[in-house]
């Protein structure tokens, strides 16, 4: 049974608890920054890949999957998780393909990170490690990819925790021009677009500072410091990092190509299939690359039980920002 008690006292301390390996007994890690590090990290083989990831909780305790963005690693839960594993959770944050500590099981696969190859790497996880559904909570990429396997895989999603919404891919609306200010918050997306982009995100000094500059920017008023971005960083020097970020932003402007494989999948997708298991809508205040944080856009697009936060003073990387937030609304999630 989820001891609701304990993390309700955790979050409404809002005192950070020491830097200690997650599943070390506290009752105090509800601020930003409280935890540092991870225990040390599993791998199992899943799919076309060899899954780094880390692990908290109880073995047999209800499932929560924790998926990450871009530019972010495992890091951005830091302190999400031990909240959740004190309360009964059993807490599982992989790296996504390119990142970290996860690779490809064959050099001849291609690196490729459409969104219905991404969701597959999870339900690939879930299978390897024998879990049968769970509670799925992340952003920017890592909500895509939970939006993604909750549309196409419903059976497999206790709830679901998007931050941004419903962030699923239509191919067809991306050749479409956004207004001139919301073009400039992506100017990213437009450089990988060039062989200079690429270049860059190939070159170690120039991923790290472009990577950091989007930090910034999307982060408008969280105070992280050069430690916290470094321990980031370091998932960054996946040998396959810049193949999968590039080809993800490419993909999603119509100018690379996915594989035939997935066909299938996107083509249920670019019918913006409905989402209908219980979900927790989260919408960062200050999040650059949201139009509206209302959630009207979207409403329409979750047809279950739902609920939709705002969260205040929040910027793009909204679990490590506001851990405590982040958790209280998995938890409020799994009872939808």
């Amino acid at each position: 049974m989820i001891d609701r008690r304990t993390v309700t006292q955790a979050i409404g301390l809002g005192v950070a608890a020491a830097a200690l390996p997650v599943g070390a007994g506290t009752n105090a890690a509800a601020a930003p920054g409280g935890r540092t590090a991870f225990a040390p990290l599993k791998r199992i083989r899943a799919g076309l890949l060899d899954i780094g990831y880390a692990e908290t909780g109880p073995p047999h305790g209800p499932v929560v999957l924790c998926l990450h963005g871009w530019p972010y690693d495992i890091h951005s839960f830091t302190d999400v998780a031990p909240l959740l594993s004190e309360a009964g959770y059993r807490v599982i944050v992989p790296y996504l393909r390119g990142h970290g500590t996860t690779a490809f099981l064959s050099p001849k696969t291609v690196r490729n990170a459409q969104q219905s190859a991404v969701a597959l790497d999870v339900i690939a996880l879930m299978d390897a490690l024998k879990i049968p559904e769970a509670v799925l909570a992340g952003f920017d990429w890592g909500s895509r990819t939970a939006g993604v396997v909750a549309a196409l895989w419903p059976q497999r999603v206790k709830a679901l925790v998007p931050v941004g919404g419903y962030l699923v891919t239509h191919l067809p609306s991306q050749r479409n021009p956004l207004p001139p200010k919301a073009e400039h918050t992506w100017w990213y997306q437009y450089y990988f677009a060039t062989d200079r982009g690429r270049t860059a995100m190939e070159t170690r000094q120039n991923r790290h500072d472009l990577c950091r500059l989007v930090w910034e920017e999307a982060s408008p008023t969280w105070n992280f410091d050069d430690a916290a971005f470094e321990r980031t960083a370091a998932a960054f020097d996946n040998p396959d990092y810049a193949a999968i970020v590039v080809h993800n932003y490419r993909w999603r402007l119509g100018l690379a190509d996915g594989e035939r494989r997935y066909d299938r999948y996107e083509r249920l997708l670019a019918a913006r299939p409905p989402i209908t298991v219980p979900s927790l809508a989260l919408d960062p205040a200050l999040d650059p690359f949201l139009s509206t944080t209302d959630g009207s856009g979207y409403r329409h697009l979750f047809t279950g039980p739902y609920e939709h936060r705002v969260l205040p003073g929040v910027g793009h990387n909204a679990p490590q920002e506001a851990p405590a937030e982040f958790a209280r609304a998995v938890m409020d999630a799994d009872r939808l």
